[in-house]
């Protein structure tokens, strides 16, 4: 299993155990360290994560972070977690305190939902007050998993996350912006974009009755984006089809053959008695005049089956076979076929 499923699993499972969790420490073990352990790290071996980890703040001596995940036995990412039902914006400053006195280059803090990660751009070994990433597991999005990637044991590297956070940060930062001024536009935004259209004295009552046209022309301009980008796709697909079908016409016109709906009822009784020992979309058919093949991989060299469906029908693995139903009873010798026939032996 790839890094995105392992995610995508684990954010599946949520909303089943959420109702389970109760205490900051269940979120801590059902979600964190779960999450923790995808990114690679192993949560039971202190020298990768270490839980507890103590972040002694001058005078104040005993002070703990959740968990210290280590890089050549230094911290590297602290991890400051909260009960999932707690916002997470009035604890900023608890992972701040702890940031400058290590020598961890990121933070992360999370209710096991939400994650934010936190790193010194604009003020070196002073932890920023806004995080230059964020995502909610159960929305996160394939440019999201493609960042928190890079936090992986096995692709980490802290100049190469370094040099990317900064966009990072100015980038979400400026989708927030430009997402709020379109739901609600601020004077500023309304008097930009009006003195582009508008040669008149701009006025508040102009101003006024612009706010809710360049909210509609931005609206309208998202909907017709996407409406393109769906026809687009729209008219792929037809285009395929047709093709498809060309390709399918031509040769039925060149050979003569006309795979009958018996043929088809049989391939698909055949797929389903199969799909308990290979992945059903392994299986194929090729028709010709006096027979119907059932085939592994598209490969002719790996023939599962030939159905003759004449007056007398037969199931070559060589048995009669008195009807399309007959099938079911030779299922020990369809599966029998196939495991002969792939090298995998997919279970």
């Amino acid at each position: 299993m790839d890094f995105k499923d392992q995610i995508a699993q684990l954010a599946s499972r949520v909303d089943k155990m959420i109702p389970q969790i109760q205490t900051e420490e269940a979120t801590k073990n059902a979600l964190v360290m779960p999450f923790i352990q995808i990114l690679g790290y192993d949560v039971f071996n202190p020298f990768e994560v270490n839980p507890e980890f103590i972040a002694d703040l001058g005078i104040k001596k005993g002070e703990k972070v959740d968990y210290a995940i280590m890089l050549e036995g230094q911290p590297c990412i602290l991890v400051e977690c909260k009960h999932h039902l707690e916002n997470l914006d009035p604890h900023n400053s608890q992972l701040f305190r702890y940031f400058h006195t290590t020598k961890a280059k990121f933070g992360l803090l999370t209710n096991g939902l939400v994650y934010r990660f936190y790193t010194d751009l604009i003020e070196k070994n002073k932890m920023d007050n806004t995080p230059f990433f964020e995502f909610k597991l159960t929305e996160i999005k394939e440019t999201e998993i493609a960042e928190l990637k890079k936090f992986h044991k096995s692709y980490f590297n802290i100049e190469n996350i370094t040099n990317t956070a900064s966009e990072l940060k100015y980038l979400n930062e400026l989708k927030t912006l430009i997402h709020n001024e379109i739901a609600e536009p601020s004077e500023p935004f309304v008097t930009f974009f009006t003195k582009q259209v508008y040669p008149g004295v701009l006025t508040a009552k102009i101003k006024e009755q612009f706010t809710p046209i360049i909210k509609r022309s931005f609206n309208q301009l998202i909907s017709d984006s996407i409406n393109d980008r769906l026809k687009s796709a729209l008219n792929q697909e037809k285009e395929k089809e047709v093709k498809d079908a060309v390709i399918v016409d031509a040769t039925s016109a060149q050979t003569n053959i006309v795979t009958t709906e018996e043929e088809m009822e049989g391939f698909f009784i055949v797929k389903s008695i199969l799909r308990e020992v290979i992945d059903p979309k392994r299986i194929s058919f090729r028709d010709a005049q006096s027979y119907f093949a059932i085939l592994l991989d598209d490969n002719n060299r790996k023939t599962i089956c030939r159905l003759y469906l004449g007056n007398k029908k037969y199931l070559v693995v060589l048995s009669e076979i008195s009807s399309i139903d007959d099938l079911f009873s030779k299922a020990d010798l369809l599966k029998a076929a196939v495991e002969r026939l792939d090298v995998k032996k997919v279970a």
